[in-house]
């Protein structure tokens, strides 16, 4: 793989972040029925840092639950015989509840078609609304984020690699291509 470009360092991934964490809050009025549910793995670490932006801001502490995925994927049977199957955690009633489904990058949707089929599963939310550190287009089915932190264009030969520094020991979203 060919690095192409970086597109945002530690800084500018904070920055987003913390946009992101305030446009939660402004839209979600009663906090007190929020709940963040972060997407493995990346996911789960961007939820961990918006649920400690809008503690530090507001003083109230969003429940954080952890979604798996993988056995609601379309493709599982091309993933392999055993799939890697990591856990949900989930540790409050989604019912009634408003919940921020967080993501790492949105690309064809499918991932995230899996985790609504995987929320509704543990029961009926108020709404569920998706937010995205990077949007790169090229969607498959009609899924499209709450709260994006950056649309990044991309052709379909590209990949977007997000590092971050729980996973990657760095912060760091770039463009890679195939050589």
């Amino acid at each position: 793989m060919k690095i192409k470009a970086k597109i945002m360092d530690s800084r500018k991934i904070a920055a987003a972040l913390k946009r992101l964490a305030m446009e939660v809050v402004e839209r979600n009025h009663d906090l007190k029925n929020t709940a963040i549910v972060g997407i493995r793995t990346r996911g789960v670490f961007l939820g961990e840092r918006i649920q400690k932006m809008i503690e530090k801001s507001e003083g109230v502490t969003l429940p954080l639950g952890i979604l798996d995925i993988t056995l609601y994927r379309d493709d599982l049977s091309t993933v392999g015989p055993h799939p890697l199957v990591k856990g949900t955690e989930i540790p409050f009633d989604v019912s009634g509840k408003d919940i921020i489904l967080v993501d790492d990058v949105l690309f064809s949707g499918r991932t995230v078609r899996a985790a609504l089929d995987s929320i509704v599963d543990f029961g009926r939310p108020n709404s569920i609304q998706l937010l995205v550190l990077i949007d790169r287009g090229h969607r498959e089915l009609p899924i499209q984020a709450d709260y994006v932190g950056k649309i990044l264009p991309t052709s379909r030969r590209e990949n977007v690699e997000l590092k971050l520094k729980e996973t990657d020991g760095a912060d760091e979203v770039r463009i890679v291509e195939e050589e």
